[in-house]
């Protein structure tokens, strides 16, 4: 069984948030007792959180559904609902976390780096918060918000100073298990390396971590072979080293064939022009590689690579490669730029940004699409006619009313708030403002007793396609 995962397809759900509580207070000799139901509690979210002591994905591989907890209702008394708690995912150091159609989301580097993969509901006020002087003892509350669910993928890149890359069987494995305390699995065949290996390395005053990556072939940077399962652990390392083997028995390679077949692949993976490289010629202590070593040492150096050979079985040549590692990762490091604190940038929205906008579509129902209406309307009860009258009132005061009238709309159309698949429709009447003399009994609104024309429309509209269908199912050809 597998015990490294680098790449898994993750199901969040936020907590939704509780309901608001419509409740009166009722106490003897108090007969006006007023308001006094309390909010609900919001909704926990979930949290992609960089741990140090995480270094794979496997948890989310077998569990990959997480669910955060809901909000409590409100409850009489003036009584809040308990908030949700978050749930709080550990991600190893390195993780990105993408959508389904591979755009990246966040980039999760550094231990407490964290990323809200799912924000919880807004809780639902209560009848109490909702009291003012001109609706007294309000007779509804509002919903809770559901909470986000959605389908995030992570993608583990390696997190290392130096990468080790080459051909399978090459050495890899054994130059990081002499050069650090990683004990990888070694083996005489190819492959033997399916995940990547870590190793710290101290050399002078400089400790710096070295990546053994898997063996690599041509067509890797296409899937072909590990592929693209590891390249990218290569991403975030800021040196490149070349294992080459100048002692494999396969009639067909050589050092130099090999290096420009490896090199070919990370220039189709693309991004690592500009890392610095180091040539290893392994396996010197065979005689036949110690000749070719020093056959094809020339040819290299010629193109600029600064070459090492080196032995991790005789360990030789080890401690010259690991200070020019050092150099190069402390040359690397020195060059970055400074982390500087973060920066609040406050944006203000400009002052003619209503915050919604008003579509008018094919079939003459206009859209209204923006983050508060929309919102509004998952938290309204449409069971009460009080609680729509109020989210009436809320959305001409927005201005929703007055866009739908620069759009062309009349008394009776239909208007849906919300996208296409999860839209609230109705019917809209202009001078939905209210008064105190509108409101009839607590849940009741007077404004709603009116027929609903553009509901009838709708209707027969509906029925004329029904009607059409039907007579091309009964058609009947000669």
């Amino acid at each position: 069984m597998t015990t490294f995962v680098d790449r898994v397809e993750l199901h969040v759900a936020a907590g939704s948030g509780g309901h608001g509580c419509a409740s009166v207070h009722r106490e003897k000799f108090k007969p006006l007792g007023g308001p006094d139901g309390g909010n609900g509690g919001r909704g926990g979210d979930v949290i992609l959180t960089v741990d140090q002591s995480v270094t794979t994905l496997l948890d989310y591989h077998h569990s990959p559904h997480r669910n955060a907890t809901n909000g409590k209702p409100g409850e009489g008394g003036n009584r809040s609902g308990k908030d949700g708690q978050d749930l709080v995912l550990p991600v190893p150091d390195g993780t990105v976390v993408l959508d389904k159609a591979g755009n990246v989301l966040a980039d999760l580097v550094g231990h407490g780096t964290s990323y809200v993969a799912a924000q919880g509901g807004r809780g639902g006020l209560g009848n109490a918060a909702l009291a003012s002087a001109r609706r007294k003892a309000p007779g509804f509350a509002l919903l809770g918000e559901p909470g986000d669910l959605r389908d995030v993928v992570l993608e583990l890149k390696t997190v290392a100073d130096v990468a080790l890359v080459g051909y399978p069987s090459a050495g890899k494995s054994s130059l990081i298990s002499v050069l650090s305390a990683a004990k990888p699995k070694i083996a005489d065949y190819p492959f033997t390396t399916l995940v990547p290996n870590l190793g710290v390395v101290t050399a002078g005053s400089t400790v710096y971590t070295i990546a053994d990556v898997p063996g690599l072939i041509p067509g890797a940077s296409q899937g072909k072979g590990l592929g693209l399962e590891f390249l990218r652990h290569v991403e975030r390392c800021s040196v490149l080293v070349h294992v080459l083997d100048t002692a494999t028995l396969e009639s067909d390679r050589d050092p130099v064939s090999d290096l420009d077949i490896i090199e070919e692949e990370l220039r189709q993976y693309g991004g690592l022009d500009k890392r610095p490289r180091i040539v290893v010629l392994n396996k010197i202590d065979v005689p036949d590689g110690k000749d070719l070593a020093e056959m094809v040492r020339p040819d290299l150096e010629a193109r600029g690579y600064r070459v090492f050979e080196v032995s991790a079985v005789a360990h030789m040549g080890l401690k010259e490669l690991s200070y020019a590692l050092a150099e190069l990762v402390a040359q690397s490091r020195a060059a970055k730029p400074k982390e500087e604190a973060t920066r609040i940038v406050i944006r203000p929205k400009a002052v003619d940004d209503t915050g919604f906008t008003v579509t008018c579509e094919a079939d003459g129902l206009f859209r209204v699409r923006g983050e508060k209406p929309e919102r509004w309307v998952r938290q309204t009860d449409f069971n009460n006619d009080e609680a729509v009258g109020y989210l009436a009132d809320r959305l001409n005061r927005l201005g929703v009313e007055q866009e739908l009238m620069k759009a062309g709309a009349r008394g009776g159309d239909g208007v849906a708030i919300g996208p296409e698949d999860n839209a609230v429709v109705f019917d809209w009447e202009p001078s939905m403002t209210a008064g105190a003399e509108m409101l009839g009994r607590r849940g009741e609104d007077h404004r709603l007793e009116g027929e609903r024309p553009a509901a009838q429309r709708r209707k027969d509209r509906q029925a004329e396609r029904d009607e059409a269908q039907q007579e091309f199912d009964d058609f009947e050809p000669f």
